[in-house]
C-alpha cells in the first residue's frame, strides 16, 4: 500500500514538475517573442496547403524559404541589402544630429522656440515621400536625394520627442542653474541634454521605423539597387516570393535596428533597465 502511494506521490510530483516548467516558459518574454511568429507561420503554412490561402498572392512559408535560399547564394542580395542599410543609416543621421540639436535648443528658449515653432507645426503633417519630387529636382536621381528624404523624415521624429522633454524637464533644475549663474552652454549640457535623452531615444525608435518606410518607398523611384526596388521589380514580374523575402527581410531588418536602440538605451541610461522579479 505504502508502495503505491510513493507511486502516486511521484506522479503527481511530475505532473505538478511540468506544469510549473511550462508555465516558467510561457511567462518568459523570449519564449513568447519566438513562439508567436513561428505558430503565424505554421498557421500560414498549414492554410495554403489545404487551399484556404491562394499560393499565387501567400506562397507558402516553406516555398519563402527555398527562395530566400536561392536569392542568397548570389551577390545580389546582399547588395540590395548594403545600399538599403546604408542609405537608411546616412539619411537618419543626417536627420538625428540636427534634430537633437534645435529640440534641445529650442526647448531651452522660449523666444526661439516661439519662431520657429510655427514653421515646424506647418511642415510637419506634410507627407515626407510628397516631398520627394521636389528633393529629386533638387538632388537628383542618386543616393543624396534618397539621403534627404530620409534625414527630413528623421529629423522631426527626434525633433519632436527631444523637444517634449526638455519642455518637461522639472523647472527647479532650470531655476538652479540660473541661481548658480550657468552659461546657456552649461544648462543645455548638464540639464536640458541628460533629462531628455530617454525622450531622445524614443525618437531615436520613431525615427528608425520612419527610416526604414521612407528608404524602401524612395528605392522604387531612380535605382536598380535596393530592398525597396527587389520588392517593386517583383511586383513588375509577378515574382511574389521574391517580393515576401524582401519585406521579410525589411521586418527584420527593422527589428533588429529596434533592437539594437533598446540595448544601447538601456547602457546608456541604467535607471531605465527593467527591473528583475525575484521568485
Amino acid at each position: 500500500m505504502s508502495t503505491l502511494n510513493s507511486i502516486e506521490v511521484k506522479i503527481v510530483a511530475d505532473k505538478d514538475r511540468k506544469k510549473s516548467f511550462l508555465h516558467g516558459l510561457i511567462g518568459r518574454g523570449w519564449f513568447m517573442a519566438i513562439a508567436s511568429p513561428v505558430l503565424l507561420l505554421l498557421i500560414w503554412e498549414v492554410l495554403v496547403r489545404v487551399g484556404l490561402l491562394d499560393p499565387r498572392f501567400f506562397p507558402s512559408p516553406s516555398s519563402i524559404i527555398e527562395e530566400f535560399f536561392a536569392m542568397s547564394t548570389t551577390p545580389d542580395l546582399w547588395i540590395d541589402i548594403g545600399y538599403t542599410i546604408s542609405r537608411m543609416m546616412i539619411g537618419f543621421f543626417l536627420g538625428a544630429i540636427p534634430g537633437v540639436f534645435f529640440g534641445v535648443v529650442m526647448g531651452i528658449s522660449k523666444t526661439l522656440r516661439n519662431v520657429l515653432q510655427p514653421i515646424i507645426s506647418a511642415i510637419y503633417p506634410i507627407p515626407k515621400i510628397a516631398l520627394f519630387p521636389l528633393v529629386m529636382l533638387i538632388f537628383g536621381l542618386g543616393d543624396p536625394s534618397k539621403w534627404v528624404i530620409v534625414a527630413i523624415a528623421v529629423f522631426f521624429q527626434v525633433f519632436m520627442s527631444t523637444l517634449a522633454g526638455v519642455v518637461n524637464i522639472d523647472r527647479i533644475y532650470l531655476d538652479v542653474a540660473k541661481n548658480f549663474h550657468a552659461t546657456r552652454w552649461q544648462t543645455y549640457r548638464t540639464i536640458a541634454l541628460p533629462a531628455s535623452v530617454p525622450y531622445i531615444f524614443t525618437g531615436f525608435q520613431l525615427g528608425m521605423g520612419m527610416a526604414l518606410i521612407v528608404v524602401i518607398i524612395a528605392e522604387n523611384f531612380g535605382t536598380n539597387h535596393g530592398l525597396g526596388y527587389v520588392i517593386w521589380h517583383s511586383w513588375q514580374i509577378f515574382e511574389v516570393r521574391d517580393m515576401f523575402v524582401a519585406l521579410i527581410l525589411v521586418s527584420l531588418i527593422g527589428y533588429l535596428l529596434q533592437l539594437g536602440i533598446v540595448k544601447l538605451e538601456q547602457m546608456l541610461i541604467p535607471w531605465k533597465r527593467p527591473a528583475r522579479t525575484t521568485r
